[in-house]
């Protein structure tokens, strides 16, 4: 689904049974923005880790500051075709609010670029944060990769394939885990044409898979999966936690049985995470890793 729709069905899930009154000339994200509490945080925007223009990513910096405080990295889905970081604000107080600085890139998305260029921005974002993060009151040694969607694929593979991060002079074992939250990290046989034409011929797609470059000496990784996800199958999580059991890699698996792929998101959103065991999930793995 493209960005615009996955931000409106996260609004349409997270205000069902609450009483708000839109204005029509809002928007969803701006709806779901404005009920998140802005007073916890400050906002570093914009910031440059390369030339081009979506190569820019927010810093929220959690208000009570301290210094060496452990590190969020959160790539947000899109189906690698679209999103803007300013939209993912509510996941920046989620994690804010529980003490770990947080940073959001945008990164060239489809058709800008194809598959694996998709994969550099990502990567060249992980590079500045371990080499800046420490003058926002960072610890460089402590930094988690962490993603929804297109954006959990993203993070799963900087964790599993060396390639990516070795362009940019670090490996997988430099972060201090991975969390994926409904990703797709095992999804052929692709059957739309625009996914056809973003991941290329098959030894592309192939190589698209993060499944595919298990060897067991990934970071630790946290998979989450809402069970009820009708847009990314909950087998891609099963199948990859799965073999890196069997390789003998560190993997824990967190299931929610009645999240569908939005409620994954937007079930971080402070007004809407009362009862949920997502954010909590994410933060005691971090705590225990970090």
């Amino acid at each position: 689904m493209t960005q615009n729709r996955s931000v409106k069905k996260i609004i349409a899930s997270a205000l069902m049974g609450v009483a708000v009154t839109v204005s029509s000339a809002c928007s969803p994200v701006n709806v779901l923005n404005t009920l998140v509490p802005a007073n916890g945080y400050q906002l570093h925007a914009d910031i440059a880790y390369g030339d081009l223009a979506r190569q820019k990513l927010d810093v929220y910096q959690p208000k009570l500051k301290g210094q060496d405080l452990p590190v969020v990295v959160f790539f947000y889905g899109g189906s690698w075709d679209s999103g803007d970081k300013t939209d993912y604000k509510f996941a920046a107080e989620a994690f804010t609010s529980n003490g770990f600085i947080t940073v959001i890139p945008d990164y060239r998305v489809y058709p800008e670029v194809l598959f694996p260029g998709f994969m550099a921005d990502p990567a060249s974002a992980a590079k500045w944060v371990k080499q800046n993060i420490q003058h926002y009151g960072g610890d460089p040694k402590r930094v988690f990769l962490v993603g929804h969607s297109a954006g959990a694929h993203i993070a799963v593979m900087l964790g599993l394939n060396t390639e990516y991060l070795a362009q940019v002079n670090l490996a997988p074992n430099d972060f201090s885990g991975v969390i994926g939250s409904a990703g797709p990290y095992d999804f052929l046989p692709l059957k739309s044409t625009r996914l056809k034409e973003i991941f290329g011929d098959e030894t592309q797609q192939l190589k698209s898979q993060p499944i595919e470059f298990v060897s067991g000496a990934n970071p630790p990784m946290l998979l989450l999966v809402g069970l009820k996800d009708g847009t990314v199958w909950p087998r891609n999580t099963f199948n990859l936690a799965n073999k890196i059991k069997q390789a003998g890699g560190p993997v824990e698996v967190a299931e929610f049985p009645n999240y569908g792929h939005v409620d994954m998101a937007a079930k971080l959103a402070k007004p809407f995470r009362g009862g949920s065991r997502l954010l909590a999930s994410m933060v005691e793995f971090m705590h225990k890793h970090q």
